[in-house]
């Protein structure tokens, strides 16, 4: 997608401030441990028929495979980068409507889980807080990872969006459609504190989606960019203050004014750069404290 392309050239003016890394594919292994194996494998060597392409939103292609593949594969190179240097971004990801079989909502493998998964698996982690403040509930998240007591989902979102039939989330925030500024940072900026609290998590994973934009054409919220901006900064802040390492992914965003939207995504590297060059990561933290 041409934003992916803009947003690299946009984030290049930090210069310096930003180190990239480069990931490796998503293993198969790592994917079956969430998703479906006959999803997996029809996926990969697109056997997907025509009714999954269209519930996807994508044509199948291989180059398509291998973009989620990378997609997920950052996510799980940002978690281990934010465990060891406190605070990481993937420049995509957020592929939240992935369910155990099936893709939906252009997400065709739910990175936030797999990841999730593959570090608990790992030992990596023993706990962990997922965050996920795009406009449309996390619904793959929820019913993948409810049964794993280890992953908090946490989903604020439109009440009145898609999905049509919600998921139950570890928490869920459902949102009045028109949602304004002052309105949304004030609930977010209650629940964060109590959940890094009672969830005491080792990583945070944050899925920073800018379609809560008043102009989404996909959103239904009323967000201005300075509201999108002050919810990125609460969420890095309250983070990162508690001592805690962030991963974060830009979730979704479909304005079809391409530049301003790269703009929106951009801003929670911008803030992560501002917190990470105030705030330095102390590796003995202790989780929630």
């Amino acid at each position: 997608m041409e934003k992916f392309r803009l947003l690299r050239q946009h984030l290049d003016a930090l210069g310096d401030s930003l180190e990239w890394h480069q990931p490796t594919p998503i293993s198969l292994a790592a994917l079956t441990h969430v998703h479906d194996a006959d999803y997996i494998e029809a996926l990969v060597k697109g056997q997907l028929d025509e009714r999954a392409q269209r519930r996807s939103g994508f044509p199948w292609s291989e180059a398509l495979v291998r973009r989620v593949r990378l997609e997920t594969g950052g996510t799980l190179l940002g978690a281990r980068l934010a465990l060891t240097d406190g605070l990481a971004l993937n420049a995509a990801g957020g592929t939240h409507h992935a369910h155990a079989d099936f893709a939906s909502g252009y997400c065709l493998i739910n990175d936030l889980a797999v990841v999730a998964m593959e570090l608990l698996r790992r030992g990596e982690v023993e706990r962990l807080l997922i965050i996920d403040l795009d406009v449309h509930q996390g619904d793959g998240t929820a019913r993948l990872l409810a049964n794993e007591p280890r992953a908090f989902t946490f989903s604020m979102h439109a009440g009145r969006n898609f999905p049509a039939r919600k998921a139950s989330s570890d928490e869920d925030i459902a949102l009045d459609s028109a949602t304004v500024d002052d309105a949304y940072l004030a609930i977010l900026q209650q629940a964060i504190p109590r959940l890094i609290q009672s969830v005491r998590p080792d990583l945070v994973i944050y899925d920073a989606g800018a379609d809560v934009h008043k102009a989404d054409r996909l959103g239904h919220l009323a967000l201005t960019d300075t509201g999108l901006r002050a919810r990125d900064a609460a969420v890095i802040e309250t983070v990162r203050g508690a001592g805690l390492p962030l991963l974060a992914v830009i979730g979704g965003g479909y304005d079809r004014d391409t530049p301003a939207l790269v703009a929106r995504h951009a801003m929670v590297f911008e803030e992560a750069v501002r917190v990470r060059e105030r705030t330095p990561y102390n590796e003995d933290h202790e989780p929630g404290a």
